[in-house]
Formats: C-alpha cells, structure tokens, sequence
C-alpha cells in the first residue's frame, strides 16, 4: 500500500518505464550509426581529396598502353600518396614506337576507365594525340597540370631510341605547350626483368617526380628542359642517379617476312586491323569499283565484270608481301662516361636533359654553310 500512495501511480510508473525503455533503444540504436556516418564521411573525404583543385595537377601517359604495368605502378604511387590530383590519358593499346606521330583528319575515341583515386582516359590515338588532347581543354577541365609524365615505359629510351619512343615524344609534346615534363622508361631485359620491377622503378624515381613538382611550384625548376630518366635493369641496386647526355646507341631494326600463309589476313583485302571506319569506307570503294565494272563492260573489254562486292582486277599483275619489323639490341662496347646508355649499363638511373631549341655545333654549321655555297656556284 505504501508503494501506491507515494505520489506515483502504478500507470505512470509504468510509461516511465516505457519511455526509458524506449530511450535505452535509442541509445543503442544511436550507437550504431557512427560506422555508417563514419564510411559515409570517408567517401566523402575521398571525392573530395579526387575534386581538390587545390593540390597539383599531374598528367599521366605513357607509349605501352594504359593496361601497361609501368603506367599503373606509378598511378597507384602518385594516388596513394595523396599530394596530387591525378590525371590519365594514355592510349588503348600499345604505341610504344610511334615517335611524335598524331592523327589529323581522324576521329579518335576517349574511353573513361576506372582508375582508384584518378581521372582516367584510354584514348584511341598515339601518346601524342593523348597529351594535346589532355592539354586542349577539351577533355579536362583545367587549363593545364603541373607536370606531365609518360611512363614507365617497358624498355629504355637511351640514345636514337629517343626519336622512335612514343613515351619521350608525349613528353616533348607537354613541353611544346608549355608544361614541364618527365618521360621514364625501365631497362627491360627478357628473361630476366619481371613485372615487380615496375614497383621498384616508381619507388626510385617518386622522390625525383616530388622534388620537381616542388620547384616548379617554387619556379626553380630548369626551363625550356623534359627529363628522359632511364632506370636500370635491376631498379632497387641502381648507384644512384646521373646527368648524362644522349648517346648514339639505337637498337637495329630487322624485317622479317612473313609468308602468306602466315598472315591470316593475306587473302583478304582488308587486314583484320583497320578500324571499322576504315573498313566501311573500303567497302564503299569496292562497291563503287564493282558497279564502273559493270557499267563499262561493254565499253572496255579489258574490264571484267564484277558480280560480287570486291576490288575489281586489274589487268596488270600487282605483287604484294608482308613484314614485320623487330627491334634486335646491339652488343657494343660503349666509352663515353657521360652518355647515357653507358650510365643504364653501369647501373646508374640516367637523366638527360632533352631541350626544343635548334642545337648545331658552330663547326658543322660553317660546313654546312660552305658547302651550300660551293654547291650554288657550281650550278651556275
């Protein structure tokens, strides 16, 4: 009895234990939305850390493809690190010899691709066609990066292998607009390289690419200049890294032919590689040639007629053969200290300078000059 007179009732002590009842679950419950808001909150902070204009802008391509092990070893490296906002554009497959080749006059495609923590493009064009697209505002929204780099490109691009490297030439096509650029390629040797070298060449080359941004943002980065780095065959017991200059080495190219019953495209007349566009476009051709067969029949007889879509034939006889080119390494004794194979070779990371403007040496331009004389005079 005492119970019930102390000024609470039995149903009001009964919704109060309902109400805390109520609120203890809510507590609970209340305890459990933190993970959500906490993985909520990180997405977040990852779109954000992705959208940051404020970090620097850098541009990847490279020569190899955008599949390539090298490429994605250094996206992975420059994303992880959270001090870049990076940027991909590189092409489809591989273009790794493809020299400063673009595609005027041609409709290239630019294909999304997810890449964790970047802003990736596969590009149906040369690694040329990759940087001046990336550069146009066309397909980004900024003017322009920070730096560009292409790489890692699977091979060195020491010495004349320069002129044909399609990784060096989206470098040198950054610095003809302007920005400064960084081209990287790793000495690959068959047989004994394996993909984890590409990991270890980034971890070389990462404190290189961190002290150029710096001091391009501090404007004491070198002008007018890209840097080709070559890392060495066996990246993590390289000596260190070494200005050097271009040397003469190039690799010789050998064609080899190849027989027609080895080219499963050799009776056809179109190669299995052209694009689409392309083959619709021959089509029309072989159309357009089978109908004036027809049509001139009677008019030549040297013309036969055609009842089929085909090229119509033509009355002399044509040869046709193929070949495929191969690039064979030299073995060659090289001397200069300075130059940059010899650096690779010795185990050193190379760096060359590679600068746009116009180099002649004042003795073979004054040769230069006297023959072009002696050779006017002596056709007048």
């Amino acid at each position: 009895m005492t119970s019930k007179n102390n000024g609470l009732s039995a149903a009001l002590v009964s919704n109060l234990q309902d109400v805390l009842s109520k609120r203890k679950g809510g507590s609970d419950e209340s305890e459990e939305e933190p993970p959500s808001t906490s993985v909520a909150a990180k997405e977040e902070e990852e779109k954000k850390e992705i959208d940051d204009d404020s970090r620097p802008i850098v541009l990847v391509t490279n020569g190899d493809g955008i599949d390539s092990p090298g490429l994605v070893s250094l996206v992975e490296a420059l994303v992880s690190g959270g001090l870049y906002n990076v940027h991909v554009c590189a092409p489809q497959t591989d273009k790794s010899v493809s020299s400063h080749s673009m595609t005027p006059g041609e409709t290239i495609a630019a294909s999304s691709v997810d890449i964790k923590g970047a802003t990736a493009f596969e590009v149906s064009g040369t690694p040329v066609d990759c940087i001046s697209l990336g550069l146009s505002g066309a397909l980004f929204a900024w003017s322009k990066p920070i730096l560009v780099i292409s790489g890692i490109n699977q091979g060195s691009s020491c010495g004349h292998q320069m002129f044909y490297s399609g990784a060096v030439a989206g470098a040198r096509e950054a610095l003809v607009s302007g920005v400064p650029s960084l081209s990287i390629s790793l000495n690959w040797k068959k047989g004994e390289s394996k993909e984890s070298d590409f990991k270890e060449a980034v971890g070389v080359c990462l404190p290189l690419i961190n002290a150029t941004i710096r001091d391009i943002e501090k404007g004491v980065f070198p002008k007018d200049c890209s840097l080709n780095i070559a890392v060495p065959t066996s990246p993590s017991s390289n000596k260190g890294f070494k200005v050097t200059k271009q040397s003469m080495w190039r690799q010789s190219p050998s064609w080899q032919a190849v027989s027609a019953n080895r080219h499963p495209g050799a009776g056809n007349f179109m190669s299995d590689q052209q694009s689409l566009g392309a083959q619709l476009a021959q089509l029309g051709r072989d159309a357009s040639a089978a109908g004036a067969a027809r049509r001139f029949t009677t008019q030549k007889k040297s013309i036969v007629e055609i009842e089929s879509v085909g090229v119509a034939p033509k009355t002399e006889s044509r040869v046709k053969k193929y070949f495929r080119l191969e690039f064979v390494a030299k073995e060659e004794e090289h001397t200069d200290e300075d130059s940059d194979i010899k650096a690779l070779e010795d185990g050193f990371v190379s760096v060359t300078p590679l600068s746009l403007l116009p180099k002649m040496d004042s003795e073979t331009h004054a040769a230069v000059s006297e023959w072009i004389s002696k050779a006017l005079n002596s056709d007048q």
